[in-house]
């Protein structure tokens, strides 16, 4: 769904058409346009697309609006670091360094590129998309990602470039063998979030003619790494060149409180070896504050705080580790722990609830888990929690465990500690508390004993 700064218009793809129509009457009393993008329109509230730009004639420069490189591209929605999700503001000029991307990692207007990432990812359409019509390549765009058709549609297409998520690998890895997978005439694969001993799985199993492309990136402001290397695992380097061409920091954090040490001066500490401007969030100052450091080193510098804990070794690498902050990532996504938290409190018989995320072996990421305190008499309803959690969130963002708690810990300023949960995990040895596990073919948590716990972290029960 697109929509311009302060909207009078909103242009949706066919298969939103239903969610827009659902809230027709608020939208006509702010008079708004409504486009779809198709050839027709599916009712008269709508305005077609596809139609009108097929038909238009061509326009000399001098009627094309003027735009400036820094003004509102578009818009997308991040859960970031702070809270709920936000509309992050990207410019023309973001945009079009993105579209290099593909370009730096060495493809050329000869590839075929097979996408099958969300478009409402900066990956899939600024880097993928954008960068298909910045080299002139050729498109291949699957609708929704499919472990099983991948190689295929790799072959079928004769693609020679893929872009991926560190999560996709896994699930190609994990899915039994198709004769496909050898037969592809792939060459590279671009994209983030790859784990090391995937990486080595991947490029094993599939062809080491592959080469990976491993990068880092933010939807909110312009850095970003780029591994154009064969060292497994980094996301790129900091060396001298890339300090000057892209000023950044790595700084010490507070693993409790999540914030940048500072000395007793206010100022804070460089990380030991062992980030372009930041637009902000649209109607948002208040958010967009919370992601600036401000007298970092000396009076008036100011830092855009990435809410990502990243590892420099003494070869100038860097290796993307973890979320820090309100959020962690599962399936590929951001969750806000703030939303799911809000989510999970409307529920007349949870008092309160703390959401974190938890290693799970063979897994990117954290899934979520839950420790709750119930309300007084009463009891867990699992069927019933389910039930709430499939109307209101993302299935990626559903607490896959809970643990039931007679209070919560906080701090000093009542701030919900997390440390020692995460710690702990979900390992019924660990705590006396009740642990329970989603079982989503019964819809609905069953007690989480030793033997399912050993199973799951077996890989023999998937989460």
């Amino acid at each position: 769904m697109l929509m311009c700064n302060e909207p009078d218009f909103i242009c949706v793809w066919l298969d939103l058409v239903h969610l827009v129509e659902e809230v027709l009457p608020d939208l006509k009393k702010d008079n708004m346009a409504l486009w779809v993008v198709d050839h027709t329109a599916a009712s008269e509230e709508f305005n077609s697309l596809l139609d009108k730009v097929e038909s238009m004639s061509g326009e000399s420069s001098s009627d094309l609006p003027k735009v400036n490189i820094m003004s509102n591209f578009l818009f997308i929605f991040t859960s970031g670091t702070t809270g709920l999700s936000k509309a992050a503001r990207v410019g023309h000029l973001k945009a079009v360094l993105s579209m290099a991307f593909f370009e730096m990692c060495g493809a050329t207007s000869e590839d075929i590129i097979y996408i099958t990432l969300p478009l409402y990812h900066m990956s899939a359409s600024l880097l993928g998309i954008g960068g298909c019509i910045q080299l002139g390549a050729t498109c291949v765009l699957k609708k929704k990602f499919s472990a099983s058709q991948f190689w295929k549609d790799c072959v079928k297409h004769d693609v020679t470039v893929v872009q991926y998520i560190g999560e996709l690998c896994r699930y190609l890895y994990n899915h039994p063998a198709v004769p496909e997978e050898r037969a592809h005439r792939v060459r590279l694969a671009a994209g983030s979030g790859l784990r090391s001993d995937v990486w080595r799985q991947f490029v094993q199993r599939f062809g080491s003619r592959i080469k990976i492309r491993e990068g880092y990136g933010l939807t909110e402001a312009g850095i970003g790494f780029l591994n154009y290397t064969e060292e497994v695992g980094p996301i790129g380097r900091a060396g001298y060149f890339n300090k000057l061409s892209m000023p950044f920091e790595l700084l010490r954090h507070d693993p409790v409180s999540y914030e940048a040490v500072r000395t007793p001066a206010g100022r804070c500490i460089r990380a030991q070896k062992a980030m372009n401007q930041f637009l902000g969030y649209a109607g948002n100052q208040v958010q967009s504050e919370k992601k600036l450091l401000r007298g970092v080193f000396k009076d008036g510098d100011v830092f855009f705080n990435t809410g990502d804990l990243l590892l420099h070794d003494d070869q100038d690498f860097l290796y993307f580790r973890d979320r820090i902050g309100d959020t962690f990532r599962w399936k590929g996504e951001n969750v806000s722990t703030t939303e799911v938290s809000e989510a999970v409190g409307l529920l007349d018989f949870i008092q309160e609830a703390n959401i974190y995320g938890v290693t799970v072996p063979g897994n990117e990421g954290r899934a979520g888990m839950a420790a709750i305190v119930l309300q007084q008499d009463h009891k867990l309803n699992g069927s019933e929690l389910y039930d709430h959690l499939v109307k209101t969130l993302p299935a990626y963002a559903w607490p896959r465990f809970l643990r039931i708690q007679t209070s919560l810990d906080v701090t000093e300023t009542f701030k919900q500690q997390k440390v020692k949960l995460v710690t702990e995990g979900f390992d019924p040895d660990v705590t006396h508390d009740l642990l329970y596990f989603l079982d989503v073919s019964q819809k609905d948590y069953a007690l989480l004993t030793v033997s399912l716990y050993q199973d799951i972290v077996n890989g023999k029960i998937k989460v």
